[in-house]
């Protein structure tokens, strides 16, 4: 009599950018390869990617429309899909080449803004835009502050390395960025640039400066869900140390 075959094994698709370190890559270099590996492990599924740009929209592309299960690296509190439990916190940060003659402005009052060359990262040209930016603007510091796309250009190696390049090549006096990707070109040139949190975190009860990031699901997934909080709760302290090993700036809760 034949041996029963083998029960198939659990496939788990994500959705990841294909060229946005440090969080993803194709060559699965990013912390969010690293994180959604450990996921698959522990589930012991077979993991399949689902190359997707993070544009905006993607989310009801991919996820939303079932072409993967699980997207790593959302907000925390998006509504449209379901979030796990936050697997890290960080902030915003202004960067400044490392041997500036003067102190850092952290606070978005200090009176030098006006002055100084500003990068910001930007996320769209209808509003939508990095938390910085709306500080700055509400300030009415503008016609010093250069915009730099969050998607960055495709056709670098880190696309999001443009405003960090700026500032080191002197262009920029100080730069507004993501903690993640700042902390990333700071780990792969910790000669260049020096990193501080900008001050306040939330300007004004509308604007924070710090997020909880999480992994997505669809909304009706309840059970995926609750098996990722798990691992994520297991693997904690594990998940932590990937972190900072990609030098993510974390913000104690």
């Amino acid at each position: 009599m034949p041996a029963a075959a083998a029960p198939a094994r659990a496939v788990l698709r994500v959705c990841a950018d294909p060229n946005n370190m440090p969080f993803s890559n194709r060559a699965e270099q990013g912390f969010e390869n690293a994180l959604v590996r450990l996921i698959a492990r522990d589930m012991n599924a077979e993991l399949r990617y689902v190359w997707w740009a993070q544009r905006r929209g993607n989310l009801r592309e991919t996820l939303r429309a079932g072409q993967c299960d699980l997207v790593p690296g959302v907000g925390s509190t998006l509504e449209a899909v379901a979030t796990s439990t936050p697997y890290y916190r960080s902030s915003y940060v202004v960067v400044a080449r490392r041997h500036g003659s003067s102190p850092v402005p952290r606070s978005f009052d200090d009176p030098r803004l006006r002055h100084l060359r500003i990068g910001v990262q930007l996320i769209g040209d209808d509003g939508i835009n990095t938390p910085p930016a709306h500080a700055l603007t509400r300030r009415g510091i503008v016609r010093n502050v250069r915009g730099f796309m969050v998607q960055g250009d495709y056709r670098r190696a880190y696309p999001q390395d443009a405003i960090l390049d700026a500032l080191t090549s002197g262009k920029l006096d100080i730069a507004y960025v993501w903690g993640p990707v700042a902390g990333y070109y700071r780990l792969r040139h910790p000669e260049r640039v020096a990193i501080s949190p900008v001050s306040p975190l939330f300007d004004g009860p509308q604007l924070p400066m710090v997020f909880d990031i999480s992994v997505a699901a669809r909304r009706d997934d309840t059970v995926l869900l609750r098996r990722v909080d798990a691992i994520l709760e297991r693997r904690r302290a594990e998940i932590e140390r990937l972190l900072r090993r990609y030098g993510v700036p974390l913000v104690a809760r």
